[in-house]
Parts: structure tokens; sequence; C-alpha cells
């Protein structure tokens, strides 16, 4: 299996909706796509082999692929869609508070270039209530950037390690995060992102605004930021139109386009069951 398709707990919240062994998913035959992505799904710093099956989030991605020559492209949906549709939220939880707010991260090949007080500022102005600010473990690790938003007065976690390379991986990544977005009323960033669409789905208020800062030696691949500002416009700003942002985050998502585990098993190349997982999946339309 390629290591990607480990990242964040991916494979093993598969599995599990497969009513497969979640702590040791089967091999995927295939390269999931792994974060929202506005090209063709796949990272652009791996190889792939030509001819191996692509399983992607969304249909919009799926045509993006197939205008660049890629084959064997399949829509299955994204990990974070199927997760929710496991983990309605219960009737009984407790009344969201605060915004939980996502710094544009790099990762472990590039790093950061910004300024983290500008942002704490924007941030400060803009948001009413109690801040939680996550932060990717890159830059959690660094105890410069990790003091100077808690010297704002945020509060200040990360979720953890994507993982890579079949080590340091984690499968409950996804569950934290969605834990985290459940307990606050907006979730915001200063680039449009993953974590803006889980937390759009999640039920939170989402927001992009700020300074989007910079990775070192950033390419401006499939139209880069300028193409998202322009394509996703209605992403943007402090204060959204909130059926439009959940139409958005549906699609991109792919949670209308959730499979039925017996038919996610075959496109996975996984094993049959008798019976199928009893799983509700309406819940991600309509909640």
């Amino acid at each position: 299996m390629h290591h990607a398709n480990h990242y964040y707990g991916h494979s093993h919240v598969l599995a599990r909706y497969c009513g497969l062994d979640d702590t040791d998913p089967p091999r995927l035959h295939g390269y999931l796509q792994h974060g929202w992505n506005i090209g063709d799904g796949m990272a652009p710093d791996h190889e792939y082999v030509p001819g191996v099956p692509k399983f992607v989030w969304s249909e919009r991605v799926r045509r993006r692929a197939w205008s660049l020559g890629r084959r064997e492209v399949y829509v299955v949906g994204s990990p974070w869609a199927y997760l929710i549709a496991m983990e309605p939220e219960p009737a009984d939880a407790p009344p969201r508070e605060g915004t939980l707010f996502y710094p544009f991260h790099g990762w472990e090949g590039q790093h950061i270039i910004g300024n983290h007080e500008g942002l704490i500022d924007e941030i400060k102005a803009t948001e009413e209530g109690p801040v939680t600010v996550c932060l990717y473990w890159q830059e959690f690790r660094d105890k410069r950037v990790r003091a100077t938003y808690e010297r704002a007065g945020f509060r200040v976690i990360s979720h953890g390690y994507r993982g890579g390379w079949w080590k340091d991986l984690d499968p409950g990544f996804l569950y934290r995060q969605l834990a985290e977005q459940r307990r606050h009323s907006r979730v915001a960033s200063n680039r449009l992102s993953s974590a803006i669409m889980y937390g759009t789905l999640a039920g939170c208020e989402p927001a992009v605004y700020g300074d989007p800062m910079q990775l070192e030696r950033e390419k401006s691949a499939f139209g880069g930021q300028a193409r998202i500002v322009r394509e996703w416009a209605e992403m943007h700003g402090a204060s959204l139109n909130l059926e439009a942002a959940r139409r958005i985050a549906v699609a991109e998502l792919g949670a209308d386009r959730l499979l039925p585990p017996a038919e996610l098993r075959r496109v996975l190349g996984w094993p049959s069951l008798r019976e199928d997982p009893d799983i509700e999946l309406t819940g991600v339309l309509t909640r």
C-alpha cells in the first residue's frame, strides 16, 4: 500500500466503514486522495505507477484528472465524510462555543514564511468568543511559534501526526479533529483548506481571512492561491453564506457520493463480507 493512504488514519476509517479490522486495514489497491486538492487529487511530490487506480473525493477532481489524461480514476468520497456518517453528533451534545483557527502550515519538506503576530491581530479583531489555535505538529513543536499564540491568550493544540512511510501512524487523528470541531461554533483559517471543508461539513460556521502566508519555494500548481480565491470566492471572508458554504463542502468532500460498504470494498480491492454493516448515510446531507 502506498504510505500516503495511511495519512491521518484515512485507511483505518474506511476499513471501519467497510466492516473490516480498522486496527490493521487491508492493502488498498490504488492511490487515495489525502487532502482537499484543486488539481487531480494526487500530491505533486509523489510518484505514481501508470495504470494503478486513483481514488478521489469528488466529481470535480475526477474531471480535472481526466482532462490531464489520468485514467482509472474513481470518485469514492472523502474519509472525513464517511467518519461523519458513522459518528453523528449526539442530540445531547453540549453547546458549541468559540472559534477553532487553523493557521496555514508547512510540512516536513517545506516550512512556513509569514507574520504570526500580524495574524494574531487579525484574529483578535475578528473573533468575539474564545479562540483555540490548532497547529500542525511541525509548528506545534516549534516553541517560538507555539508560545506566540499562547501569549496571545489562545488555547493552543495539535491534532497529532499525519504519519508517513508507515511510521507514526495515527488512526485517531480524524476522531480528535472531529471532537474538537464539534466543541466550536466557528472554524477559520488564513487559507482555504481541508480543515475548513471538514469544519463546514461538521456543522461549524466557516471563515477564511488574514495573511495567507507562504511556503518556502511555493509553486502555484493548478493556478495556486490566486485560483483558489477566484474560484471559491464564496468560501473567503470573515462571515460567509452558510448555505453556499455547506453546498460547496458537500461537493468537495464527496459527501453526496458515498458508496455502500460492499461497493466501496469492491472498488478498493478489499475482501467482501457475508453481511454489510448497517450504516445510515442520510445524516451527512440532511443534518
